[in-house]
């Protein structure tokens, strides 16, 4: 397998949603989107994708939730449902300065023993700073048995978001992720890839909206230049 392009995610969004809201309490958030990628590569053979998110904010910053979406990892496999636990706590250090860390737990389903072998743990960390030019953010994921394959893999990413009109905002991402072991993963034969990204964010009636154009240093028809749309709606429950 080290040599597929299968990878898994862990949705930000939901997390950020709740990070952000202290008083959150019982939230849902359904989300339709015409491609699942995950660090640029498409989880669903550039096909759309339904998603939901089920998530407990206490008081404190803790939270737990968990994510579900449909996949597709080819002809040879029939897996076609990924959902995803996941708990953490946010903390704002300063006025500027806040710290979100976790832990999450991929599961995979639909081909029988074939797709609960890729189930894996991560831990992750996203470090933010708040300025007038916008919202920063460095963050990292690391998992020991990636995929289930017995090996370590880890992505870095950067990102700002500024808004530049009353509730439209634009974020810029760039990350890379990398097999620690070869032997157990790679991209196409590499250790390593890069992933750009860029979308438009705005909100209406209730409804979520996100525009991403992206790409990858992959040569593949699932990890090349596309643009993505997505719309959401969370509900208080």
């Amino acid at each position: 397998m080290k040599s597929t392009l299968k990878l898994s995610a862990l949705t930000c969004a939901s997390l950020l949603v709740l990070a952000q809201q202290s008083q959150a309490e019982l939230s849902s958030t359904v989300n339709l989107t015409t491609d699942y990628t995950f660090n640029g590569v498409s989880q669903t053979q550039n096909d759309p994708a339904l998603q939901a998110s089920l998530d407990y904010g206490f008081d404190s910053g803790w939270y737990i939730g968990t994510w579900a979406s449909n996949v597709d990892f080819g002809d040879d496999d029939d897996t076609n449902l990924e959902w995803d636990f996941y708990a953490g706590k946010f903390m704002q250090l300063t006025d500027k300065i806040s710290l979100d860390t976790g832990l999450a737990y991929y599961t995979y389903h639909g081909d029988g023993d074939l797709s609960e072998e890729y189930a894996y743990p991560e831990a992750y960390a996203k470090l933010g700073y708040s300025s007038a030019l916008g919202e920063s953010e460095v963050n990292g994921w690391y998992s020991w048995d990636y995929f289930g394959q017995g090996g370590g893999h880890y992505i870095m990413m950067l990102a700002h978001t500024f808004e530049f009109a009353e509730g439209h905002n634009v974020r810029f991402s760039v990350d890379r992720s990398t097999s620690v072991n070869k032997d157990k993963w790679t991209w196409e034969g590499k250790k390593s890839y890069n992933h750009y990204r860029v979308e438009y964010m705005t909100s209406l009636e209730g409804f979520d909206f996100n525009v991403a154009a992206e790409n990858t240093n992959l040569d593949s028809g699932t990890a090349d230049e596309r643009i993505v749309f997505s719309v959401a709606r969370t509900f208080s429950l």
